[in-house]
């Protein structure tokens, strides 16, 4: 959305994405493993994670210590491509995805801070392609992809509810419930198109942007919750999943005018 309100070339656009691209890769492992290093004890714990390296005894703590440092030996490589406005907005998400893991103990509302963590690329985004945060078309789609997160990952935490009760791990899906969960879910659904249709307002958007990226949008979540069943581990798991169609409209909304 930045490259297109200041008109910038196409070759510096597609360098961007695929710098974010690669980062957001190698960053989402860095915080996978520092999670599974967190929660090494909880997911031996949890039927379904027992299996993971570090809580089978696999791997050791320290091996994943030193592939973490070189996931994040990438990660810096890649953000000192950067100018310096976007390096130290970068930098200053890291204690957010390090503290993340920890969250689950102390709140049920860990997966707010996950969407904290897991888009701040809509912040260095525009910081990246312009040299500053353009704020007012930035930061609602910053809130749009944290609801949006909530929204989703609530929903993969349900496949874990009952292992997380024994566990003592707290979630939105246990603060939700089963009986209102959906009620609630659909409100941070609605949340999702709202916030895309304000940051494209103030991107100047036209009429194409509302129509696949936010109404695309808001059909996908529809549709998701339409068909969600909260006590069915598969059911979540499919659901959970298809976002990854959700992203590719949320793709369309940042490069489609």
């Amino acid at each position: 959305m930045a490259g297109y309100s200041a008109h910038l070339p196409l070759s510096h656009v597609a360098w961007n994405i695929a710098l974010f691209g690669t980062g957001a890769l190698v960053m989402r492992g860095a915080g996978c493993t520092i999670n599974d290093l967190w929660d090494r004890d909880i997911d031996s714990l949890v039927d379904r994670t027992r299996a993971r390296p570090l809580a089978s005894g696999a791997t050791t703590p320290f091996k994943a210590l030193c592939f973490l440092c070189a996931q994040l030996s990438v990660g810096l490589a890649i953000l000192t491509q950067l100018n310096l406005y976007s390096i130290l907005l970068g930098a200053s998400s890291l204690a957010i995805v390090i503290i993340y893991p920890l969250m689950k103990r102390i709140t049920y509302w860990p997966q707010a801070v996950l969407g904290l963590a897991f888009n701040w690329g809509a912040l260095l985004g525009s910081s990246a392609m312009l040299g500053f945060c353009e704020w007012q078309v930035a930061l609602p789609l910053y809130v749009g992809s944290i609801a949006w997160t909530i929204f989703y990952d609530t929903i993969y935490a349900h496949q874990d509810k009952v292992d997380d009760v024994q566990a003592g791990v707290k979630s939105t899906a246990l603060l939700f419930g089963d009986q209102h969960g959906q009620k609630i879910l659909a409100c941070f659904a609605t949340v999702v198109p709202a916030m895309l249709a304000l940051s494209g307002y103030m991107n100047d958007q036209t009429a194409t942007f509302y129509a696949i990226s936010c109404g695309g949008a808001a059909a996908h979540l529809a549709w998701q919750l339409k068909g969600l069943d909260t006590s069915n581990r598969a059911n979540c798991w499919q659901r959970f999943i298809s976002n990854r169609d959700l992203g590719l409209i949320h793709g369309v909304t940042r490069h489609n005018r």
